[in-house]
C-alpha cells in the first residue's frame, strides 16, 4: 500500500501526504454534504453538539470553522471514517486499527480560523503512541489557503506543555517557553502538508502542528479523523464501556492487554476554562503565533 519512501517518510518525519485515496466522486459527495451543513448552520445561534462557529458567523453569513464528529451526522462522513484505504494504510503502521473520533475544519476563504501549534497526544494520551490522525483534503491546498504545518521529527521529541497562563489546559503550545521543555524545536522548519483534492495526511499523535488563518480565495475543507491501535488505551478511560469501545475495530482483534511503551505524557488537566473544539480551548492560551483576521479579508488571486 505504502511505498518504502512513505514509510521511511513517516519514521522520520512523523507525517506523510498520500494522493488520490479518495475519488473525484467521493470528493464531490463530501463537499456537497459539507455545503448542506453550511447553509443549515444560518438557523444556528451559537455553538452545539454539532456545529462549532466563527466569530462573524451570523444568520445572513453562516461561517463554521468546524463540524464535531461529522461521522455521526451523515453517512457520506461515517464511510470516509472507514476507507478501506486509509486503514490498509494505518494497518502497515500498527496491524491493528481502532476508529477514535473525527472533525471538519473548515478554513473559509479570507478568514478560516488559524490552529495554533500543539500536540493531539496532549489532548489524549494513551498507553501507547501508536496513534495517528488521517486528514481529507476536500480542496486542493497549497500554501496560500492555510495548509496544515509540521514539525519534522518532533514526534520523537518531548511532549510540550499545553497549559495556559492560568494553569489550566489550553490545547497549545507557548513557542515562548518551548526550550523550557526540554526539547529543541525550530518551527520555521515546519513542512506544509500540500495536495490535491483526495488526498490524504497522515500526520503522528505526536507530531507538533498548526496552520493558519485562511487569507486566500478558495476554501481549505479538511476532514480529519483519529485512529489508534487496537492495544493503545485512553489513559483518561473510556466512557462508552469496553463494549462500546470495541466496537470502533476496524482491523485486528480485541484486547484485554494494553501495550504499555515508555512515551512521555502530560494529562489535560485541570481541564480548559473554555470546553468544546480546541478553538474553544485555545481562547486561554494568552500568546498567538498566528494572525487571525478580525474581519473577511479575501487576496488577490
Amino acid at each position: 500500500m505504502l511505498t518504502p519512501a512513505q514509510r521511511t517518510g513517516y519514521d522520520r518525519d512523523g507525517v506523510i501526504v498520500v494522493p488520490d485515496v479518495f475519488s473525484p466522486a467521493e470528493i464531490e459527495e463530501l463537499r456537497r454534504v459539507t455545503d448542506d451543513f453550511v447553509r443549515n448552520a444560518a438557523h444556528v445561534a451559537a455553538n452545539d453538539e454539532i456545529y462549532d462557529l466563527e466569530d462573524t458567523h451570523s444568520p445572513a453569513e453562516p461561517r463554521v470553522r468546524r463540524l464535531k464528529a461529522p461521522h455521526l451526522h451523515h453517512p457520506a462522513y461515517f464511510r470516509a471514517s472507514r476507507n478501506d484505504t486509509v486503514v490498509a494504510i494505518l494497518k502497515e503502521f500498527w496491524g491493528s486499527v481502532r476508529f477514535d473520533t473525527g472533525k471538519l475544519n473548515m478554513k473559509s476563504a479570507g478568514f478560516g480560523a488559524p490552529v495554533e501549534w500543539h500536540q493531539d497526544w496532549a489532548f489524549y494520551p494513551h498507553s501507547n503512541d501508536d496513534l495517528a490522525a488521517v486528514g481529507i483534503m476536500l480542496d486542493d491546498v497549497d500554501m496560500k489557503n492555510g495548509p496544515m504545518l509540521v514539525v519534522p521529527g518532533s514526534h520523537k521529541g518531548p511532549v510540550y506543555d499545553h497549559h495556559g497562563p492560568n494553569g489550566r489546559f489550553c490545547g497549545a503550545m507557548d513557542p515562548a517557553r518551548l526550550a523550557q521543555a526540554g526539547g529543541d524545536i525550530d518551527l520555521s522548519k515546519a513542512l506544509p502538508c500540500l495536495g490535491k483534492a483526495g488526498s490524504v495526511t497522515v500526520h503522528h499523535v505526536r507530531a507538533v502542528h498548526g496552520s493558519a488563518t485562511n487569507f486566500s480565495g478558495r476554501e481549505r475543507r479538511f476532514l480529519l479523523f483519529q485512529y489508534r491501535a487496537a492495544d493503545a488505551w485512553p489513559l483518561l478511560g473510556f466512557a462508552g464501556g469496553i463494549e462500546k469501545f470495541d466496537e470502533l475495530l476496524l482491523a485486528g482483534e480485541p484486547t484485554l492487554h494494553p501495550r504499555l511503551a515508555p512515551v512521555p505524557v502530560r494529562l489535560p488537566l485541570p481541564p480548559a476554562e473554555h470546553q468544546g473544539s480546541i478553538y474553544e480551548n485555545q481562547r486561554a492560551s494568552g500568546r498567538r503565533f498566528f494572525a487571525t483576521a478580525e474581519t473577511p479579508r479575501v487576496a488577490a488571486e
